[in-house]
């Protein structure tokens, strides 16, 4: 099957954003049809795939190794339900077969993550820039798009600068870019407001931050009064927490955060799903029992420099005894394990992450195959929709997939064109 335009031409496409999910729809897309067309990235900068170049620390997290779409789609603050059904038609295994089709095997590190078994970025982007030449298919650098109208058949792109061209379909790959989510409002779709997602909260007034560097295993953290829980690994650090728990956290939230102007009253409970009835009821039980142990001997395997803190929050020696409490001081002890409250009084970018809440409406886009419902013969991928994933590749993969699937559905959107 060969696909050609009215005009008797292969279909033009053009891709706006030469990121992760730019790169890999062209090459997907090519693919899709055949070579029987003739596709174009435009990039508003001066290099293709910077953030993929920075992600990870400069190794790329390219995925992650969760292979159950459900469980997959649970990684997704917003976007889970429409991820659940793409993820049948693409997910963490098919990439991971890409890459190995490609030459490049991907490792698993103990939470999951994968990378490129050479630890460097730069794999991942030599293998893009390389299927595109092989593709032919060119990066135009520093072209900024800045409107663009639906004609009978085809598209009209404006340049900054004056210049316009024409296309048969368009797909948008430019992430968190508020410049084209103005323009696609312009054009009739709903844009639910950006907020950052993915940052680690700031605190004040505790002198828990004399911990940096502490890192406790699975701790639960919400925002009061109501916030729902996250649980996982904390970091303390000298200006508050971060690590996956601190992370999930900023990303289910992201809206609240954002009301709160990110100034919320956060609770952590240092073990994870136990209750503060289960920690009273364990030290009264002791106390009965052993009254002679010493606090510093139940320190619940956590850090010993986070149970010191703990105790000396409490005005309590670890040399004190179980008999030597009163009930009240077991009940407050109790508390400070598993609700200790803090001040958060700001937020920071995670290391290189930078990641949105928000963009064109999961309600106007038609995820069996990306493409718009308001304009047809627009296509989205990545994060330009307003879909996003935890920390740990997930965000990665939501590219590789939208790709995919936008690949498949302009293939469909073309077969009356062809011949």
């Amino acid at each position: 099957m060969s696909f050609t335009s009215k005009s008797g031409n292969f279909p033009k496409i053009a891709i706006i954003g030469a990121g992760a999910g730019g790169c890999f729809s062209a090459i997907q897309i090519f693919d899709a049809l055949g070579g029987d067309c003739s596709i174009q990235i435009f990039e508003k900068t001066k290099e293709p795939l910077s953030k993929l170049r920075i992600s990870g620390g400069g190794r790329c997290n390219v995925t992650h190794n969760l292979f159950d779409p459900e469980a997959l789609s649970l990684k997704y603050p917003r976007g889970n339900k429409e991820l659940k059904y793409a993820f049948q038609s693409f997910q963490p295994k098919d990439t991971i077969e890409w890459f190995r089709q490609k030459g490049i095997r991907l490792k698993v590190e103990e939470d999951g993550r994968m990378f490129p078994e050479s630890d460097s970025s730069e794999t991942i982007i030599n293998c893009f820039l390389a299927e595109l030449q092989k593709r032919k298919i060119p990066i135009h650098f520093s072209k900024s798009l800045v409107g663009l109208s639906k004609e009978e058949n085809n598209f009209k792109v404006l340049w900054e600068g004056g210049d316009s061209s024409h296309f048969d379909r368009v797909v948008f790959a430019t992430g968190s870019n508020r410049k084209i989510w103005s323009l696609l409002e312009i054009l009739g779709h709903k844009i639910v407001t950006p907020v950052p997602s993915l940052f680690t909260l700031g605190i004040s007034d505790s002198d828990i931050i004399n911990l940096s560097g502490i890192t406790v295993q699975n701790v639960q953290i919400k925002i009061l009064p109501k916030g729902k829980p996250q649980y996982g690994p904390i970091l303390i650090t000298h200006w508050g927490f971060s690590g996956p728990a601190a992370l999930k956290l900023s990303a289910f939230e992201a809206r609240l955060f954002s009301e709160l102007e990110y100034k919320a009253n956060i609770a952590i409970n240092w073990l994870g799903d136990k209750s503060t009835s289960e920690v009273e009821g364990f030290f009264l039980q002791t106390k009965e029992n052993s009254p002679n142990t010493k606090l510093s001997s139940w320190n619940f395997n956590l850090p010993n420099r986070l149970w010191e803190w703990i105790l000396q929050d409490q005005h309590l020696s670890g040399q004190k005894r179980l008999s030597e409490l009163s009930n009240h001081q077991i009940r407050n002890l109790a508390l400070k394990v598993t609700a200790s409250e803090f001040l958060m009084t700001s937020k920071s970018i995670f290391k290189e992450e930078f990641v949105t809440a928000g963009g064109v409406s999961r309600k106007d886009v038609n995820f069996n195959k990306m493409e718009s419902k308001v304009i047809p013969g627009i296509f989205f991928t990545g994060e330009v929709i307003d879909v996003d994933g935890i920390t740990g590749g997930f965000n990665f993969q939501n590219a590789w997939t939208t790709a995919t699937l936008a690949a498949q559905g302009l293939k469909t959107s073309l077969n009356h064109l062809t011949i």
